[in-house]
């Protein structure tokens, strides 16, 4: 099997949540939260406009039956999404200096969201959490990946195995706020040449050119909200 394969090849331990040390990019975001935040805090302004991830990604309809998860894309498998980096430019000036960035979005959990136990499918990539806006109760928003529960924290990052089993709630009355990334996996040759041939095959896929297509939709509807917005911030 391919995952077995390229976590018997990874440059870092098999491990749910990995240590800091093998990821020097998380002290690079944590500098920047604030700045990340503010982007992210006006992106929020047009809350309801931003798409729930199902409709972006029937795939993960499942996941969210009730459209409480909210996708504001980036980057995706490779793809950068350039109207919504330009609505960013900051976050996107650093993330455009992170080596083997695949997916970057912010992730936004509606109040009383939760995402049943699930679990990637690739082991060439990990997953980067950002916190930018968490409730004050952030005792009831959390992870679990395998056994291990970790709390999001404003301005804290860490990342973990996307194929580990994990699931996430937002028990409060808030809502969540989260830069996500997927990056590639330190890998060894010649498991890297495996895994960047899947990551090729899932970027090229249906799935991904669906996903694609709806992003430019909602970008569609997405200016005509913001001149909406403009016109009457004008008259005010």
């Amino acid at each position: 099997k391919i995952n077995p394969y390229i976590k018997r090849h990874s440059k870092i331990p098999d491990q749910a949540v990995f240590g800091r040390e093998h990821f020097p990019v998380l002290e690079a975001l944590e500098e920047n939260w604030e700045t990340i935040r503010e982007e992210a805090l006006t992106v929020l302004a047009y809350r309801d406009a931003i798409p729930a991830l199902a409709e972006l990604s029937p795939d993960h309809a499942r996941l969210d039956t009730e459209g409480k998860w909210r996708s504001f894309f980036m980057w995706g498998y490779g793809f950068r999404f350039d109207p919504n980096c330009r609505r960013c430019p900051e976050t996107y000036r650093l993330l455009k200096r992170i080596p083997g960035l695949r997916t970057a979005l912010f992730s936004i959990h509606d109040p009383g969201m939760r995402i049943a136990p699930h679990s990637g499918v690739t082991a060439g990539v990990c997953v980067i959490h950002l916190g930018l806006k968490v409730p004050a109760d952030w005792q009831n928003c959390a992870i679990r990946v395998d056994d291990q529960i970790v709390h999001w924290r404003e301005g804290k990052a860490f990342a973990f195995d996307d194929t580990r089993k994990h699931e996430t709630w937002n028990d409060t009355d808030d809502t969540r706020v989260i830069l996500l990334l997927h990056i590639d996996r330190p890998v060894r040759f010649p498991a890297s040449i495996l895994s960047w041939i899947f990551m090729q095959a899932i970027r090229y896929s249906p799935f991904i050119g669906d996903a694609r297509r709806q992003m430019m939709m909602w970008h569609e509807r997405m200016i005509e909200i913001e001149k909406r917005s403009e016109s009457e911030t004008k008259r005010g």
